[in-house]
């Protein structure tokens, strides 16, 4: 990583690669990238590294792609199988960007390539985020990339302390692209 601006444009996502891995360490290493809606508390500081040294971040039930801005590691997205029934499983999504590219639009693209590479390669039919309640810029981003709100999820998530209500977003295979 370097000191120098990293231009915005193009935005890609591309596997995340064995000279990642600092970055990503560094990218959920504490509260200074992750506050204030995504710092949980410490975690396993290994996790990704033993993950990615396992299957490379690729699996059937959960996986992650670096998100890449002017070919820079800007943070990552990923996604999660949720199994809705006997025969029903969609994708639960996220993203994490560092701090300081936060709020420039990243987000928004990141989540619209994420969609349509989910769409055009596996057979979901939904595609689901969610965020708190007071995580208004990540709500706006999911709007702008195509995501349906449906609905606030009460005592959904507990951080620093207290238990926080969540909305639920939506994006069906079927919906208008946006």
């Amino acid at each position: 990583m370097t000191d120098e601006p990293i231009a915005l444009s193009p935005i890609a996502l591309s596997p995340i690669a064995e000279t990642d891995l600092p970055q990503l360490d560094a990218l959920v290493a504490g509260p200074e990238q992750l506050a204030p809606f995504q710092w949980f508390g410490w975690r396993d500081p290994g996790r990704f590294r033993r993950i990615w040294a396992e299957n490379g971040l690729f699996s059937d039930e959960q996986s992650a792609l670096a998100v890449r801005a002017g070919g820079e590691f800007a943070g990552f997205v990923s996604w999660r199988r949720v199994n809705a029934g006997p025969n029903t499983s969609y994708w639960n999504i996220g993203i994490q960007l560092r701090a300081e590219l936060c709020g420039r639009g990243l987000g928004t693209e990141a989540q619209r390539q994420l969609a349509r590479y989910l769409f055009a390669h596996t057979t979901v039919m939904r595609l689901e985020a969610d965020t708190e309640v007071t995580n208004v810029a990540e709500q706006r981003a999911l709007e702008k990339a195509g995501f349906t709100r449906e609905g606030v999820r009460r005592g959904a998530t507990f951080r620093d302390g207290e238990w926080r209500d969540g909305v639920v977003y939506s994006l069906l295979r079927t919906d208008p692209k946006p």
